[in-house]
């Protein structure tokens, strides 16, 4: 198995991060393998990838190209840099640094990902110009229609796990973020089941960036910024998740209606606000309501406070999802 060590000082300047090229990287990773388990992901999916199969069958090298970064086991390095570590950059920020990959590089990073010689046709030097011009495709006509709502996501994802770290502490935080990963304790955090050489992280930026599609990877520049890129939980849940039904909206108003059909789990304001895309005032007002008709709880967890529905609410919904009457005919 692949771990790293990660020392208390590591941990304590660990940070989420939000990167833009992650989420058009990991919408390639879609793209390319033409699968989605997600009922969301697949709707996506299938938008998508005519578009995106016509670009390659135009562009075989690129097609080639991309076949060979990602590998069987492992990513070209300069497919996924790292991201930066402070504000959200721009895309076109982010993705300049593919573009400005030095081609010998590329070259190498190609020959890792395949595991032995590159074919003769990737035996050129616009390699990065290429990765980064695909990118940028699938960026504009992909991801960038949906940004708002997916980046909701996210920093809903973020929330929940910032909370989940206040309560149960890194263990709880990190064992279920990406498949293979979980927390071994004496300072050692499992990243991968794959065999790879232990690496030490004291005194490195550790980062966990989030993105909506189904893929997860770890990067790092050096010994000095490691990255794990993982899947949101519930990712693309608004593309996936059922339409608030009509009568349901129209007995509590279709933004309070919303709002009770997220609560099947608990949930904090803040998480509400990031889902919804509502204010802060709106969304409490909404809250105020529902709980004074007695269809959502409030609960307290050390600082945080979540809502989730009461049986009445599960009764209410349960009645409009199976179509049952909700009134004599």
């Amino acid at each position: 198995m692949g771990w790293w060590q990660v020392n208390a000082d590591t941990l304590a300047d660990s940070r989420f991060v939000v990167s833009p090229l992650a989420e058009a990287t990991a919408s390639l990773k879609t793209l390319e393998r033409g699968t989605a388990a997600h009922p969301g992901e697949r709707a996506w999916l299938g938008t998508h990838l005519p578009a995106y199969r016509e670009r390659q069958a135009r562009d075989p090298i690129t097609a080639l190209l991309i076949r060979a970064a990602l590998g069987r086991t492992w990513n070209a390095d300069f497919l996924t840099p790292t991201p930066f570590d402070d504000t959200e950059p721009a895309f076109e920020q982010e993705v300049a640094r593919i573009r400005e990959t030095p081609p010998q590089a590329a070259r190498a990073d190609l020959t890792v990902s395949l595991g032995g010689p590159l074919p003769a046709r990737l035996h050129r030097g616009d390699l990065p110009e290429r990765t980064a011009d695909l990118l940028e495709w699938v960026w504009r006509e992909t991801v960038l229609p949906y940004w708002p709502r997916r980046r909701r996501i996210i920093e809903a994802d973020v929330i929940a796990r910032t909370a989940r770290l206040s309560q149960g502490g890194w263990a709880a935080t990190l064992d279920d973020m990406r498949p293979g990963m979980r927390w071994l304790g004496e300072s050692r955090l499992q990243v991968s089941t794959h065999d790879y050489p232990p690496r030490e992280l004291s005194g490195a930026r550790l980062m966990f960036v989030p993105v909506t599609p189904s893929q997860t990877w770890v990067s790092w520049d050096a010994a000095h910024r490691h990255a794990v890129v993982y899947p949101c939980s519930g990712a693309l849940a608004d593309a996936g998740r059922a339409p608030v039904p009509e009568a349901l909206g129209r007995l509590l108003g279709p933004a309070r209606a919303n709002a009770l059909m997220l609560l099947d789990t608990p949930k904090s304001t803040t998480q509400l606000v990031a889902l919804t895309g509502q204010g802060l005032g709106s969304v409490g007002r909404h809250l105020k309501v529902l709980l004074d008709c007695r269809l959502i709880r409030r609960r307290r967890a050390g600082r945080s406070v979540f809502y989730d529905r009461t049986e009445a609410g599960e009764v209410l919904v349960n009645a409009q999802r199976n179509g049952l009457p909700t009134a004599p005919s």
